[in-house]
């Protein structure tokens, strides 16, 4: 018969004995669930998190992994499969502190798992894990972290190791979700108020926060309770994130996604937690997918339809009928003298065609914005104030036109060079709206070589009055020399009269294929934003 109080002792140190192995880190009955058998729950918002000194890696390879944090006595850290957390641990580990740090063997594979040796506080764990020869999948740490006996957090996760070349993120194939994107904010969008998903780079780390935006307000950031296996990547400047999520979230303002929405990403800066407004528009869906589909190119715009529109007029306008009607008022009228087209002379009705679709095209274009803006846009800088100006010109010239004076009028001159001036204003005005609208994120055209093609245009544009203009005085000055028989002169000026002309629509022709590669360049570029 054992003495009573043998018998206690024996109780007593079977009671403590496993408090005594998870205080020496000897947890390999925990491996699978990573769970203390300390009879408390866990923590939700972990405080402690991994970090990797790379995103991808080859067979073989060697990563250093590190758990940092608040002040803390017990870990747990394994490496598993990111699309199958719940499979068991993969590769091993080399220890940098024996004296924190020890091995374990978890799953019967030696050196798998890293744990604690005591219960001394540390802030920060630095191992190496060591890739297997097979590996051909996305890896993901996971740690559990103990503070105290009572406080402690499971599965903490770190990102996401790819393995070099791979796709970056996988779809889940089970009830729940998993939306990737490569920029930091992913909104699902439905009649202006948005489920938003919003992922911010921050002191070298990414914190995934779901959102909701009504209309056009600020997003209002929640608890990330409802996202689970949050994965990010930070790769040359770009943010790539992941998370899953329930289908349908009772209670909650997030959408069913069993339904259909728009998707849009956009991406901005942020400063001490503070979330500013994207820099650019941002990349919309055409139309509604489903969000739980198997991954594929959705497509999408950064530029709206109408914004595309009142763009690609323009450029219409003021880079083609409007130069070219310029450039037949004005240099053309000797071409065609006795040309007649529905009873007036060609020229001029070319004229009048040209610019006829120059302010109807501009007036189409005039009212887009605002259809799409329902309103003044504030954030458009000065382009909508020399918008409203061009329009102005753009009706006024035509009007003017209408109380023309006759030919033989005295007040023709004073007609002509106020035709003249207003026309030459507008064109002018035209060209630096064009130049500020082009860097609206509405249209999002691609930089520096907008600039540069904008230049080029007015440059070749310029170039052709000038040569036509130099053209003409030498034309004048040809004729100013000839003899001072009124008969030879007119022979010759007949002849050089010919040759000139033959110039002229040599230069039109060459000028009008340029003319259209801009506005080529221009209309392609737009319809690919």
């Amino acid at each position: 018969m054992i003495p009573e109080f043998t018998l206690g002792i024996w109780i007593l140190l079977q009671l403590i004995s496993p408090v005594a192995n998870y205080a020496d880190g000897k947890v390999m009955e925990a491996c699978h669930t990573m769970v203390p058998g300390h009879g408390y729950l866990p923590q939700s918002d972990p405080v402690h998190k991994i970090t990797l000194n790379q995103t991808t890696f080859l067979p073989g390879d060697t990563v250093t992994v590190t758990l940092s944090g608040p002040r803390f006595k017990g870990f747990l850290i394994e490496a598993r499969n990111a699309d199958d957390l719940k499979s068991s641990s993969i590769g091993s580990f080399t220890l940098l502190d024996e004296e924190e740090c020890q091995l374990l063997t978890c799953d019967h594979k030696e050196g798998s798992a890293v744990s604690h040796t005591s219960p001394s506080k540390k802030t920060q764990i630095e191992v190496y894990w060591n890739a297997p020869d097979t590996a051909n999948h996305s890896i993901q740490f996971l740690a559990t972290v103990v503070e105290k006996y009572k406080i402690y957090w499971v599965k903490i996760l770190s990102p996401v190791l790819f393995p070099l070349n791979a796709h970056p993120f996988t779809m889940s194939q089970t009830t729940k979700v998993t939306l990737p994107t490569s920029s930091p904010i992913t909104n699902l969008k439905k009649s202006g108020d948005d489920d938003a998903y919003i992922c911010i780079h921050e002191d070298e780390t990414v914190h995934i926060h779901p959102s909701y935006v009504v209309g056009r307000s600020h997003p209002v950031l929640e608890s990330s309770a409802t996202l689970e296996a949050m994965a990010w990547r930070l790769a040359d400047g770009v943010i790539q994130c992941s998370f899953r999520r329930n289908i349908s979230l009772p209670g909650s303002k997030r959408f069913d996604l069993d339904q259909k929405y728009y998707i849009f990403l956009a991406n901005g800066a942020t400063n001490n937690g503070q979330i500013y407004k994207h820099s650019e528009h941002p990349l919309i869906t055409s139309e509604k997918h489903d969000v739980t589909d198997h991954p594929k190119n959705i497509g999408g715009s950064r530029s709206p339809l109408l914004l595309k529109f009142h763009g690609a007029l323009m450029f219409v306008a003021w880079m083609t009928t409007g130069s070219i009607g310029v450039l037949v008022a004005r240099f053309f009228k000797p071409v065609w003298p006795k040309a007649f087209l529905f009873g007036e002379a060609a020229w001029f009705q070319i004229h009048r065609f040209l610019m006829l679709c120059t302010s109807g095209l501009t007036t189409v274009g005039f009212v887009l914005p605002f259809i799409y803006r329902k309103g003044w846009s504030k954030e458009a800088g000065y382009h909508p104030y020399l918008g409203c100006v061009v329009m102005t010109l753009a009706v006024l010239q035509p009007l003017l036109a209408v109380f023309r004076p006759p030919s033989h009028d005295p007040r023709r001159q004073i007609f002509n060079w106020t035709h003249w001036g207003t026309g030459t204003a507008t064109r002018i005005l035209a060209v630096a709206a064009i130049f500020l609208g082009m860097d609206l994120p509405g249209l999002n055209l691609p930089s520096p070589v907008k600039t540069y093609a904008m230049i080029g245009f007015v440059a070749w544009h310029v170039g052709t009055e000038i040569l036509l203009e130099i053209h003409a005085y030498l034309l004048t000055r040809k004729v100013e020399i000839l003899e001072d028989d009124r008969i030879q002169i007119l022979q010759s000026f007949t002849t050089a009269e010919a040759e000139g002309h033959a110039f002229k629509k040599v230069v039109l022709v060459i000028y009008f294929c340029g003319n259209v590669a801009f506005l080529f360049m221009f209309l392609t570029a737009i319809g690919r934003q």
